[in-house]
């Protein structure tokens, strides 16, 4: 029997923390928000102190809750938020420049011509989402003091004091040799950062220092970023299945095995975890807005908030001819094309909030599917099911529109922060080094699947509609 202990989410719009019993399950929980200031031009940054504030009260407030000593502690984190900072003193020397942020379209501009060569040694392509632009661009334009990093490395420095990430977060920078999971120095040298000092490159389960930022002194074992631990928590541990986190994004990855895929169709290649120094790999793809799009709506009056989603989509049978494309914040995989903003066509007098909320669930939705598409074409077989969580997963309407276009079952997880229990098991691994991985995942079953219930005909049908809208923006 192994002891209970603390994980910790540090996600965008806020950090969840978990005291997680193997036996008894979540002892404690608690949520500190986090506010990302969007700035105009595509600009997205948030003060470091908040997030360093959110883990330290979250995990405070969490173990409080539990009322039990734990024996280790996980941290998953944003990816690709990144910041400069004095590793003397730990402290920011810039605000931390937030995943969605594009500010660093100007650096992947001067680097367009390395665009394939980036993508063949780090299996991401060229775009500002990942954090080795962000780096860059702070170096020229706001410092060159001190060290940049994604945020982890930071947080795990004031709370340690070590100078480490872990292999999963460090494939996110597009400075990782993908195949040998090492810092690449042809990528450090194409983005100028050749003299950087970086942090270890960590396995996910293993100890990295101790912490008493909770209070009691607590080993720090599992490291992690956020869409690996949730697709470890969903237990998709080999070929064959998908994942797709709603969350601020949609985040959909698929497990490839010991092998580094390149992605051809426009995802990315990734390393899914790195234990006992072997790595797992996984497909990559994201819809950059999920449920910022319904904080969007919910601006402009159509809704009060994401539970209205299934009552107003109701009021209606379908979209009424209206076509959105969420694509409030660019276009991600598999098109790549940062610069192109969202779409609604179809609008008539007739138009109501129904069918905006049907439009938006199905463009959400159509895009997951495009990324699954994506991903069964890299790996040369069917995806046979999905399994799904985060926040928009309590939306029926959603979730059937996804099981209607994905023409698979939608298996909606029962772990409602699958995020923060993937680090609880990293941490787990990390506290306990003869223990499986299958011995330390949570259990797994569905709350609820979801089944097709329109053609595949009628699928492809409302598939193509929005690829032709999606192909009037990428022309516009």
């Amino acid at each position: 029997m192994t002891g209970p202990v603390l994980a910790v989410d540090q996600g965008t719009s806020g950090t969840k923390a978990l005291v997680v019993c193997p036996e008894r399950g979540v002892l404690g929980s608690a949520f500190a928000e986090v506010r990302p200031r969007h700035l105009p031009g595509g600009l997205v940054e948030v003060d470091p102190a908040r997030l360093y504030d959110s883990v330290v009260d979250a995990g405070r407030r969490a173990l409080a809750e539990a009322g039990e000593d734990v024996v280790a502690f996980g941290l998953a984190n944003q990816g690709e938020t990144v910041l400069a900072w004095d590793p003397a003193t730990g402290r920011p020397l810039t605000d931390a420049l937030v995943w969605q942020d594009r500010r660093a379209e100007t650096v992947c501009a001067e680097l367009a011509e390395h665009a394939e060569e980036l993508r063949q040694l780090t299996g991401l392509p060229l775009d500002p989402y990942f954090a080795a632009p962000k780096m860059a661009w702070i170096r020229r334009h706001l410092t060159r003091e001190g060290v940049v990093t994604t945020s982890d490395a930071w947080l795990v420095h004031r709370l340690t004091g070590a100078f480490a990430t872990d292999a999963a977060t460090a494939g996110r920078t597009q400075l990782l040799d993908l195949d040998r999971a090492e810092w690449s120095p042809r990528a450090l040298d194409l983005y100028g950062l050749a003299g950087e000092r970086l942090p270890e490159v960590t396995d996910t389960a293993q100890p990295v220092g101790t912490t008493r930022a909770f209070g009691p002194e607590i080993p720090l074992t599992g490291l992690i970023v956020d869409q690996q631990a949730a697709l470890l928590a969903q237990r998709v541990t080999g070929p064959g299945a998908a994942k797709c986190t709603y969350g601020t994004g949609a985040f959909l990855l698929a497990h490839t095995g010991d092998r580094p895929r390149r992605g051809d169709s426009g995802l990315a290649g990734c390393v899914a975890w790195r234990l006992d120094g072997h790595t797992a790999y996984c497909l990559d793809g994201q819809v950059y807005t999920a449920a910022s799009a319904v904080r969007w709506l919910t601006g402009l009056g159509v809704v009060s908030s994401a539970a209205d989603l299934d009552p107003v989509g109701a009021t209606v049978p379908d979209s009424g001819g209206v076509t959105f494309v969420p694509a409030l914040a660019g276009l991600a995989a598999p098109w790549w094309r940062g610069d192109v903003r969202g779409s609604l066509t179809g609008l008539g007098l007739d138009t109501t909030p129904g069918h905006l909320v049907r439009a938006l669930c199905e463009g959400i939705a159509a895009q997951v599917a495009e990324l699954a598409d994506a991903a069964a074409g890299d790996l040369d077989a069917p995806l046979d099911t999905l399994r799904v969580d985060g926040g928009l997963t309590r939306s029926a309407l959603l979730m059937q529109t996804q099981a209607d276009l994905l023409q698979r079952p939608v298996e909606v997880s029962a772990l409602p922060d699958a995020t923060a229990l993937g680090a609880a098991t990293l941490a787990r691994l990390g506290a306990h080094p003869g223990l499986s991985v299958e011995d330390a995942l949570p259990d797994w079953s569905p709350a609820a699947v979801y089944e097709p219930r329109i053609s595949a005909g009628q699928a492809a049908e409302r598939r193509a509609g929005f690829r032709a809208a999606v192909t009037a923006l990428l022309g516009s």
